[in-house]
């Protein structure tokens, strides 16, 4: 082409070699380099002693967050060898840690299932390590090696242990040192590693809270492994360490339960099996060659599964411990058969069910399921160092077969209990498929047009007058006296307003059914418009913002989470999408004299620390203050105007987007604070009575 820039040759190109390939992209082996990326890094050397206990040779775990920013992790397995590889001359260790897809996990017979398969875990962890210390306890002496980012050597620790110690490279050939004796009978590996701050972004940390969620995921995996979290660091509010042990004997049938969070229809009910398959793999033959080879792989099956009352669905997948949270083979397999079971035992009982000519869809039989399922197979296939598909094709029939003949022995057993678990499970899908075609026909049949025009909509709300979605606002307000002044300070061009009486029903711990019965809940999802559960329809909703408009007191924040439990329950596609908004109604007024016939300014706070800032600094200024100063105890207490200015007119206004950033933490909020369970919430409530500010309490 004319013109075209033709200086490009060979010169150009760069090759990167060993470790330098992880740093310079080190998101294409930990996925990111903040928070995730620090994390994935140290689950890279956990699962490398997980895999240890998998095989049945390690039995403990311990990790340690220090307080200079390093983290530990110690397992009493077999020990990383110590003695000279053949074809690099170098130790185990430093070839497990210096060479990218090297490791015991190729099909060499050390493991048979693991989660680590790349050989690239540790190396890459050494890689993006400013310092790295490994220990190894094998044949009764103490092995050392040190890294300083990859590069291995000796620190000089006089002053102490820490990554900025005095470095000396290996110049001519590297050591393994022995250190000292191992006690008898002792074994094991120690690594401890600084994370490199100039891969990592600065503000990327270690969270406890998810490494223990991590942690207490692996126990139920691994039943009778012994996982010890300790963390060091000083923390704001915290005198002592934290540290939490983990074991679970009950594996996954355990964690099922763990993980359900509605009260149960079936029993946990395990399906096991396993299956074999034949691929071809490159095998490498006696002359270091690699060539491809049919080779035959069992594939174990394990899952547990249950049905609550709920209409949620949570699936736990892992391949060799390994979560894959976006799924893969095994999961199609799972809900291909899972569906064509159910379907078949419903068929055959149409009668009694009344099934009629409607067939069954998969949202039908996923709803209110708690399921984890687990396969363990030699050099999974999946997609990425990340691991988080699987797509070793053959395990797809192998789990659907596994699931379909145990799951059938189930649904057809003769035992009692089971006859009656099994007559509720199908009456159950069959209510959820009628549902679904309910909620379908009615929205067909019924669209915003017909609503308005009909008088099903409650008699006190008062709607808007525009018909475009994007720019309509629904205020949720709470109590009569509000309203009223809520009546004059809206816009009704494109501003509607429902009120509700006080608290409404406790959507968390009532039913399906109280919670339809409950006027006020009727009321809210009446107006919105889309249904509930699992047939809401985003598209149909009424209302392009949901705003709940309440007291800036503690009754009003208790109102809202009630409102936002509902939503979060029944609604959460409008939560997660960002419609559903919090007001934020100011706590005081100032008014600032003027002198003349000037108006006096007013300025308005929302918290007790901002309005003495402003006083503060009005004092400061000369300016003087009209009093007593007002203080809002309810929305009631203002005019049309000052609710117009500070709460409901858009170019003034502040609202608060709700959000759903992590469901996982959110769904276990809510358990905690509105759920059946009294005792976790009591705790909660002591241990947190040292931060709650009297002054807002109205007494």
């Amino acid at each position: 082409m004319p013109g075209a820039n033709t200086d490009y040759t060979a010169r150009h190109l760069q090759v990167l070699e060993g470790l330098e390939a992880v740093r310079k992209r080190p998101g294409m082996y930990i996925g990111s380099t903040d928070s995730r990326g620090l994390r994935h890094c140290l689950w890279e050397i956990i699962d490398n002693a997980v895999d240890e206990a998998l095989g049945g040779h390690a039995g403990k775990i311990t990790v340690v967050l220090h307080e200079d920013a390093s983290v530990e992790v110690h397992d009493d397995g077999r020990g990383i060898p110590v003695d000279i590889e053949p074809r690099t001359g170098l130790s185990g260790v430093e070839v497990v840690f210096t060479k990218l897809h090297a490791g015991g996990k190729f099909g060499g017979g050390s493991y048979t299932a693991s989660g680590g398969l790349h050989g690239v875990g540790a190396s890459v962890v050494n890689a993006l390590s400013e310092r790295l210390d490994v220990e190894v306890d094998r044949v009764g002496k103490t092995y050392a090696m040190s890294f300083r980012r990859g590069e291995p050597g000796v620190f000089d620790d006089a002053s102490g242990r820490s990554p900025n110690s005095p470095f000396t490279p290996f110049v001519e050939g590297s050591e393994l040192r022995v250190v000292g004796k191992a006690a008898r009978g002792a074994r094991g590996t120690r690594i401890r590693y600084w994370a490199d701050r100039q891969v990592f972004l600065a503000q990327a940390h270690f969270s406890y809270e998810e490494l223990a969620a991590r942690a207490r995921q692996t126990s139920f995996l691994v039943p009778g492994l012994r996982l010890e979290l300790r963390d060091n660091r000083t923390l704001e509010g915290l005198d002592t360490p934290r540290e939490e042990v983990f074991l679970h004997d009950g594996g996954i049938a355990e964690f099922t339960d763990f993980l359900a969070s509605d009260p149960p229809v079936t029993d946990v009910w395990r399906l096991s099996g396993h299956g074999e398959f034949t691929e071809m793999v490159p095998v490498l033959d006696d002359q270091g060659h690699m060539s491809p080879q049919e080779v035959t792989r069992d594939c174990g099956v394990d899952i547990a599964l249950r049905w609550g009352t709920g209409y949620e669905t949570t699936v736990r997948s892992f391949v060799n411990i390994i979560a894959t949270p976006k799924g893969g083979t095994h999961i199609a397999g799972f809900e291909q058969a899972l569906l064509k079971t159910i379907r078949k035992q419903a068929e055959a009982r149409a009668r009694a069910l009344k099934l009629g000519t409607d067939k069954l869809e998969k949202d039908d039989v996923m709803a209110g399921l708690t399921a984890v399922v687990t396969v363990r197979l030699a050099e999974p296939q999946f997609e990425g160092q990340t691991k988080e598909v699987l797509g070793t094709s053959a395990v797809r029939a192998i789990v659907a077969r596994v699931l379909e003949t145990e799951l059938t022995a189930h649904l057809t057993s003769t035992k009692r209990d089971d006859k009656a678990q099994v007559a509720q499970v199908l009456e159950k899908v069959v209510a959820e498929m009628k549902a679904r075609i309910s909620a379908r026909q009615h929205k067909e049949n019924q669209r915003r047009k017909s609503a308005l025009e009909s008088s099903t909509l409650p008699a006190k709300l008062y709607d808007c007058r525009t018909s475009d979605v994007e720019r309509t606002e629904l205020f949720i307000v709470e109590g009569d006296s509000a309203m009223g002044t809520a009546k004059a300070a809206r816009s009704s061009e494109f501003q509607a307003l429902l009120p509700i009486r006080g608290k409404i029903l406790n959507v968390q711990k009532a039913s399906v059914g109280d919670m339809l019965r409950n006027a006020e809940c009727a009321s809210i999802i009446q107006v919105i418009g889309a249904g509930s559960g699992r047939s809401f329809d985003l598209d149909a909703a009424r209302y392009g913002k949901v705003i709940i408009m309440t007291d800036a007191d503690v009754d009003g924040a208790h109102i809202r989470t009630l409102l936002l439990t509902l939503f979060f329950r029944y609604m959460r596609p409008l939560v997660e999408d960002g419609r559903v908004f919090a007001a934020v109604p100011p706590l005081h007024r100032i008014e600032v004299v003027t002198p003349g016939p000037t108006r006096n300014e007013l300025i308005y706070t929302y918290n007790e620390a901002e309005m003495r800032r402003t006083v503060s600094t009005l004092h400061k200024r000369g300016k003087r203050i009209k009093e007593p100063m007002q203080r809002y105890k309810g929305l009631g207490e203002m005019d049309a105007d000052q609710l117009r200015d500070t709460t409901m007119d858009p170019r003034q206004r502040l609202l608060r987007r709700v959000t759903l950033a992590d469901t996982e933490n959110a769904e276990g909020v809510f358990n905690l604070l509105m759920g059946s369970d009294v005792a976790p919430r009591k705790d909660f409530i002591v241990d947190s009575a040292h931060s709650l500010d009297t002054e807002r309490i109205d007494a």
